[in-house]
């Protein structure tokens, strides 16, 4: 039976950052090296792959993880991570030495199960994911523990968020009953709502004495951040201390949701690379390829879902 189109969009980092840590590092490629995230990263592509049947999938890339662009608006956006910082180039981020060396194993093994890898210069895997996403006229599963990214989730175009946050074992499917759920606040209103929130994971203050809660009531009462902006200056329909933070915010909020609302017109395209069985010669190289870095059942695994099309 012939899988109806889907689109599958990975937040790689996030995606290898998880199987680096939740794979012990016992086996090891002959020569020593640890192979554990690329080992892991095999096995949930695998799983991913087996359970949601995508017809394609994307491998979106971290170009640069902290756009200097972002942190010309927000100084503090993900401070706490560099551990280096490259005059006229990408800062060095906190990465495991084990994990570092694993990255280019990574990505030629996603290119050996014919996964299209796409990044943009000075932007993150996230504004990749947005623009595909954007631009896709199929239905869509975006893979994250990110949930920034749930601002992307629409039911109107089949556009949901399968969350890795409380593990591969125990994957969460993301749809716009989700959001309000957990949230109080449509997906369209996720970007303002988390602008005001605030995310110390990402350097983000928010809004001074705004919780998630005071930030939802007043997204549910004035639609948007422009319009819970409005109300305060005008003084209507808050609290005067609720208004006077939001009023005390404007320099942040002047700037913020250009740093927390993910790019969705970059210049790409949804590449329309279906997965398929692998051609003798594409076997043996990832055969040749396991071999070499005693990838083992995981390659094996691997192989198999995406040839299952």
């Amino acid at each position: 039976m012939t899988r109806a189109d889907r689109l599958m969009l990975l937040d790689t980092a996030s995606l290898y950052f998880r199987a680096f840590y939740g794979v012990p590092d016992k086996v090891k490629a002959p020569d020593g090296s640890s192979v554990n995230a690329v080992r892991g990263l095999l096995d949930i592509v695998a799983k991913l792959v087996t359970l949601y049947e995508p017809t394609q999938v994307v491998a979106c890339w971290d170009d640069d993880w902290r756009p200097q662009w972002r942190v010309d608006l927000i100084p503090s956006y993900k401070t706490h991570r560099v551990v280096e910082v490259v005059a006229g180039a990408p800062d060095v981020e906190e990465v495991p030495d084990p994990l570092e060396a694993q990255i280019p194993l990574i990505r030629q093994t996603l290119t050996t199960l014919g996964i299209p890898i796409i990044g943009v210069a000075a932007h993150e895997a996230d504004d990749v994911i947005g623009t595909l996403a954007t631009r896709a006229t199929l239905p869509v599963d975006i893979v994250t523990g990110d949930r920034d990214l749930f601002q992307l989730v629409d039911d109107a175009r089949d556009i949901r968020v399968i969350y890795t946050a409380k593990g591969m074992s125990n994957l969460e499917i993301v749809t716009d009953a989700t959001v309000v759920g957990k949230y109080g606040v449509l997906p369209s209103q996720y970007a303002d709502f988390a602008t005001m929130r605030g995310d110390a994971s990402d350097g983000l203050p928010g809004v001074a004495g705004v919780g998630e809660k005071t930030a939802a009531t007043l997204l549910q009462a004035h639609g948007d951040l422009a319009g819970i902006r409005a109300a305060a200056a005008a003084g209507e329909g808050m609290s005067t201390g609720v208004g006077a933070k939001i009023l005390a915010a404007s320099a942040y909020l002047d700037v913020a949701p250009t740093v927390v609302e993910v790019a969705r017109n970059l210049s790409i395209e949804v590449p329309g690379v279906p997965l398929r069985m692998l051609d003798p010669a594409e076997a043996d190289a990832a055969a040749a390829l396991a071999e070499k870095w005693n990838l083992g059942g995981s390659m094996t695994r691997a192989v198999a879902a995406v040839s299952a099309v």
